[in-house]
């Protein structure tokens, strides 16, 4: 696509956006929407992904053999019509669905199944690559994918886990075509083929991505056209394109824009409480955060009600865990590192560290659902630190190297955040503080928090089907990591988008993600 046919997209998008009351009459098909956001997609290939910028377009183009529902992180199928277990849940049936077809026309069946998945969990497969970050996450204790017929898949588990099956909905569980990834090979990252509503067409990286409406979907037609997902870093640039209808969505807004937001006749606000967690990372692996003292003298420096009230505006609630209160298996129970920076300095003397310290802060240059504005935060958070005589020096990098170094342990402390992809508090306690994930050069526990009974407590709750005893089990590890505190967990944020009233039938899935299959325009 030239960029006369994007500017051609924009005025159409103009002409189209009349505000409206309401509209009683049925869903209307055709024309283009474009979705602004404060960061491009990190990679294409659902294998390689574990950020919700590349989720929000790969949801779009990607099937799973299961799905969450609309509004939940329940399970519906999608493209396995029923599925059973054994008795222990170690042997999972599938029977996908005939007739679909990937994008590029070549046949969905199980052989398509086995190749999207072994090609990520077996490290000598033709197409297996090293930074496959998820697949040990998504696959874990999965022994084996074979096909049974071409319409039936069998995985066997070497020992139950009870995430499983909503592991199977997640992005990187997205079935491939095994041809489109014969043809690019290490490239196909940038070319992906899936099952979906829509179907790719281009990206001009850190500008935008289209997708257009997939004319041969198996399941009920997209109404739109086309979705452009454009890039733009400022959350304040965002919304002036969004005023004057150059785009028709945006996500990450600015705290004190939503006054204005609300007050418009023109936009529409659409927030809910999000499954998330903004926090601060110390890396564990490193002096001084290798000292119990140090870090939870670093959790009573921060004023997080402040952070609360003047840079969310109210728009989050402080977090006293890892895991958002709105998930089942939350420690309401624990109480709060107190913000008392006397008793932070008195710790720092003990700890040996009278005088301070100098470290460094490492914070994201781009706006996250859980983090606005990361770069004030940082600030903030940096002059706290500095009344308790820690001087702190702030660390960025664009968006990829970020997670890259950060994952690879090159930080002291580091700003970052979660949002929960099925639902489960495994996905964030096990996923997040686990010794398991760790491992450089890919560790999504980015504090290198190792603990042994922690280990032992996560590993147990995978492993039963009672969510009464696992919430128990869970609420025993919060208690842990509370006491660990190889984090300051910050905020849990309100999950919030703005679209012009013109836009229909918009809702934002707990994971963070646009659906825009169901998504029409007035």
């Amino acid at each position: 696509m030239k960029k006369s046919f994007l500017a051609a997209l924009i005025v159409g998008a103009i002409c189209f956006s009349a505000t409206v009351d309401g509209w009683s009459g049925p869903p209307k098909s055709g024309g283009v929407i474009i979705y602004g956001r404060g960061a491009d997609s990190v990679t294409l290939d659902p294998a390689r992904s574990d950020d919700v910028e590349s989720a929000k377009v790969l949801e779009n183009i990607f099937e799973g053999l299961v799905r969450y529902k609309n509004d939940s992180t329940e399970i519906e199928p999608c493209l396995a019509a029923s599925w059973k277990s054994s008795r222990n849940e170690t042997e999972w049936i599938f029977h996908l669905r005939k007739g679909v077809r990937f994008h590029d026309g070549t046949a969905f069946n199980a052989d398509a199944v086995v190749f999207s998945f072994m090609r990520q969990m077996d490290t000598r497969h033709s197409y297996h690559l090293e930074d496959f970050k998820y697949a040990g996450f998504t696959f874990k204790y999965v022994r084996n994918v074979e096909p049974l017929d071409d319409y039936t898949v069998r995985i066997t588990l070497d020992k139950p886990y009870a995430p499983f099956l909503y592991n199977m909905a997640m992005t990187s569980a997205a079935i491939v075509s095994p041809a489109s990834v014969s043809r690019w090979k290490d490239e196909s990252w940038k070319h992906p083929v899936g099952t979906g509503p829509f179907r790719f067409e281009e990206w001009v990286q850190n500008e935008r991505i289209v997708l257009h409406r997939n004319p041969a979907y198996w399941g009920s037609a997209a109404y739109l056209d086309t979705v452009v997902f454009k890039s733009t870093l400022d959350n304040r640039d965002r919304l002036l394109e969004l005023k004057t209808s150059a785009i028709h969505i945006m996500d990450g807004i600015s705290p004190g824009s939503i006054h204005e937001i609300v007050r418009s006749d023109a936009m529409e606000l659409k927030s809910s409480a999000g499954v998330n967690i903004g926090y601060l990372a110390m890396n564990t692996e490193k002096q001084p955060f290798d000292n119990l003292k140090v870090r939870q003298a670093v959790n009573h420096a921060i004023h997080k009600k402040n952070l609360v009230k003047l840079l969310y505006q109210d728009m989050a609630v402080p977090a006293k865990s890892p895991i958002p209160p709105t998930l089942w298996g939350y420690a309401d129970e624990l109480v709060d590192y107190e913000y008392d920076p006397e008793k932070a300095r008195a710790l720092l003397k003990e700890a040996g560290y009278d005088g301070g310290f100098t470290t460094t802060l490492w914070a994201m240059p781009v706006p996250r659902p859980y983090m606005p504005e990361p770069e004030k935060i940082a600030r903030a958070i940096k002059s706290n630190l500095a009344a308790v005589g820690i001087h702190a020096d702030i660390v960025t990098h664009d968006w990829g190297t970020y997670l890259d170094k950060v994952s690879n342990g090159e930080h002291d402390m580091c700003l970052l955040g979660w949002i929960g992809d099925n639902g489960d508090p495994d996905n964030f306690l096990y996923m997040l503080l686990d010794k398991d994930n760790a491992v450089k050069p890919h560790a999504e526990n980015v504090s290198f928090f190792k603990h042994e009974t922690l280990h032992d407590i996560l590993i147990e709750a995978q492993q039963i089907s009672s969510r009464e005893r696992r919430g128990e089990l869970y609420k025993k590890a919060q208690e842990i990591i509370h006491m660990e505190a190889p984090w300051v967990p910050l905020v849990h944020a309100k999950q919030m988008v703005v679209c012009n009233r013109s836009v229909m039938g918009l809702a934002q899935h707990p994971t963070g993600i646009i659906r825009f299959q169901s998504v029409w325009k007035e």
